[in-house]
């Protein structure tokens, strides 16, 4: 428990999954002019597809899905309608293009998908959630932690480094004209965990 908030790794029971889904869908669905509840279902069922793929395909010391919920009475009574206020993924991976920015490793630990509900925000639940993905990474037996994230996102940008990641690459400029945002890479060694 750190700020009020727990993290444990995610049910895997349809209620909760579905939650998730739902918390991941409103983080990341981009609104439509026309239908937009419509697309918005259809991609929070693409979310959730996915995040039953991932479970049943992936061992668990290799994939976890956190999520973040209230554990004292004063952040109880912010979130007794919702229960989940922050979900972040975490799986093992061998990508050359990251590896090569690690020194000394094969594998590294990369988190993705990290999301807090607009409603929850600035009130320390990413923090949570990042230190808990450090904790699964010591865990699991890892000393390096990836992740990437949009070069102008800098509240984003601000909470990894406060959180020891550091920017090793980004994306070529010429992405912008592929109309396409330019994201970072940002790797964390174990020396830096907490």
């Amino acid at each position: 428990m750190k700020y009020g908030w727990g993290v444990r790794r995610m049910a895997q029971v349809g209620e909760e999954m579905r939650c998730v889904a739902h918390v991941q869908a409103e983080a990341f669905h981009v609104p439509m002019f026309f239908f937009n509840n419509l697309f918005f279902e259809f991609f929070k069922a693409e979310v959730l597809s996915a995040l039953i793929y991932k479970i049943r395909n992936s061992p668990p010391d290799r994939y976890a899905c956190l999520v973040a919920e209230s554990v004292n009475a004063n952040t109880a009574e912010i979130v007794a309608e919702t229960g989940i206020v922050g979900v972040v993924d975490v799986t093992v991976q061998r990508d050359n293009d990251i590896v090569k920015h690690l020194q000394g490793a094969e594998e590294y630990v990369y988190v993705s998908g990290i999301c807090v509900p607009t409603k929850f925000r600035r009130r320390k639940i990413a923090t949570a959630l990042l230190e808990a993905c450090d904790a699964l990474a010591v865990h699991w037996g890892f000393n390096c932690i990836a992740l990437r994230a949009y070069e102008d996102d800098s509240a984003a940008r601000k909470l990894y480094k406060n959180a020891g990641y550091k920017m090793v690459s980004a994306d070529p400029s010429w992405f912008v004209l592929l109309g396409r945002k330019r994201r970072i890479l940002m790797v964390k060694q174990q020396s830096s965990f907490h």
